[in-house]
């Protein structure tokens, strides 16, 4: 199994980033630490330990314990940290008119903020992305007999766009949505077949089901969610993260599609590069056959002999 967290380009991870990845995996009292700094990460940035411990009913051990688990260390670089990313996203956030949706912002502020957070979830999501465990799921798709891929409601949509550009590869690839058809699949797996599950929580019971019976069958298991300490992470082999963040009126948001849309738009992209001339053969737009079917696009091929059984008075 993959570490948990951010590996290869880790300098480059926020402390937001990793608090908010982390957060369903904390302690009880150590998700009141993490709420405190999320909900004021510059306020908490000029405070002293005992001042976060008294906010978050709980000790200053306690608030070290957290800094340890997300990976600062101590309070002392846990405010360093946060001043300057504060200060950084705060910019940021201020130009686009950022932060929260408000029921009284007008459609112009809407669209700056959504398509800000959209962006955001993309830039977060490379930041923070396990460069090796993409590289071992890149080596075990390219070299997979099958992959199978478990996704329902919204990520459903991501699972079927994975298996339409896995299916141009010419993988054998099924995209599965219905909880007993996911548990069928994996039951027919084997070693050398990759089952991917896809889940923004990481805790949805369908997805973990089936990933972890085709683990049970041998094959080479993955999850993509953005809690690289839920469930369905550490029941797979291999984890992938995205980084994209849920706000007022954006539970289930196009962030987080959009998020897990670029990480499979990589694994893709390197999927093709391990097949080599046979992957860019398939992906030639001179041989796309769907090119027939668009307007004003090479209409040279729609131009077709008759069929020899047309009346003579057809060919005309």
């Amino acid at each position: 199994m993959d570490a948990p967290f951010f590996e290869a380009n880790d300098a480059d991870v926020g402390p937001l980033v990793r608090i908010r990845s982390l957060l369903p995996g904390l302690a009880r009292a150590e998700q009141r630490v993490a709420k405190v700094v999320l909900e004021d990460p510059s306020a908490v940035a000029t405070r002293s330990i005992t001042e976060v411990a008294l906010a978050a009913g709980t000790s200053e051990t306690t608030v070290t314990r957290f800094c340890k688990a997300v990976g600062v260390g101590g309070y002392p670089q846990l405010r360093i940290a946060l001043a300057a990313d504060a200060a950084r996203m705060q910019a940021r956030v201020n130009q686009m008119y950022g932060g929260t949706i408000e029921l009284d912002d007008d459609i112009a502020t809407v669209v700056n903020k959504v398509t800000f957070a959209d962006a955001r979830a993309i830039e977060d999501t490379a930041s923070q992305l396990n460069l090796t465990a993409l590289t071992r799921v890149v080596d075990a798709v390219a070299a997979a007999e099958r992959i199978d891929i478990y996704g329902v409601g919204a990520s459903s949509l991501v699972a079927n766009e994975l298996q339409h550009k896995l299916h141009r590869l010419s993988k054998v690839s099924f995209a599965w949505s219905d909880t007993h058809l996911m548990l069928t699949s994996a039951g027919v797996l084997h070693s050398g077949d990759v089952a991917i599950a896809i889940s923004h929580s990481g805790a949805t019971t369908d997805v973990l089901e089936a990933l972890r019976a085709a683990k049970e069958r041998g094959a080479t298991t993955v999850a993509l969610t953005n809690f690289p300490r839920s469930p369905i992470a550490t029941s797979a082999d291999h984890t992938l993260t995205t980084a994209a963040r849920e706000t007022t009126f954006r539970s289930g948001s196009a962030a987080s599609r959009i998020a897990q849309l670029t990480v499979i738009d990589c694994l893709f992209v390197g999927v093709a590069q391990r097949l080599g001339p046979a992957a860019a053969a398939a992906l030639d737009p001179a041989k796309d056959v769907t090119g027939t079917h668009r307007l004003g696009v090479r209409q040279d091929r729609r131009r077709k002999r008759p069929h020899p059984m047309t009346p003579d008075h057809l060919h005309r």
